[in-house]
């Protein structure tokens, strides 16, 4: 009972599988030897040019290096101030908040409408846009237009108090 192996059988057949597969063409290339005295061709500077730093050991640049003179990121003034660590407050009109159809409009809620992105993060409520009807508004800011409209038409301005 002698045993083959199908698979090897069929790649025989069709001409092409593991057992003819050659390397293309300069897929590897020769290691470039330095140094190694001016008839190889990369003797005497090694391929680094004359002199420089470049042509030194070790030589290291970053982005903006100016060859030493003082770099332009360095020379520009810097001005005001850019916190670490920035307050991340969602900002909402009153105009859109009046589109919605719910009594009591929350964080969730506008998260769910696609009115802020996350519901997790502050949101404060400007007074942009008109008040059209009584609903309870819950929000962690307001301005202090948006408290006086959103009174004025008999809403309620409830503020979120994080703990």
């Amino acid at each position: 009972m002698a045993t083959t192996n199908t698979a090897t059988n069929q790649e025989k057949r069709s001409g092409f599988g593991l057992y003819n597969l050659t390397v293309p063409e300069g897929a590897h290339k020769p290691k470039k030897l330095l140094g190694r005295g001016s008839g190889s061709g990369h003797g005497k500077t090694s391929t680094r040019g004359s002199k420089g730093q470049t042509s030194r050991a070790g030589r290291d640049f970053y982005p903006g290096f100016e060859g030493g003179q003082t770099p332009m990121i360095r020379r520009m003034p810097k001005r005001g101030f850019n916190s670490r660590r920035p307050s991340k407050v969602q900002i909402v009109s009153l105009g859109m908040i009046f589109k919605l159809d719910d009594k009591t409009i929350t964080p969730e809620v506008m998260a769910e409408k696609g009115l802020i992105k996350k519901a997790a993060f502050p949101v404060k409520v400007l007074s942009e846009g008109d008040v059209k009807k009584a609903v309870t508004i819950r929000a962690h800011a307001f301005s202090k237009q948006a408290v006086e409209k959103i009174e004025k038409a008999g809403s309620k301005a409830e503020i979120i108090e994080d703990v």
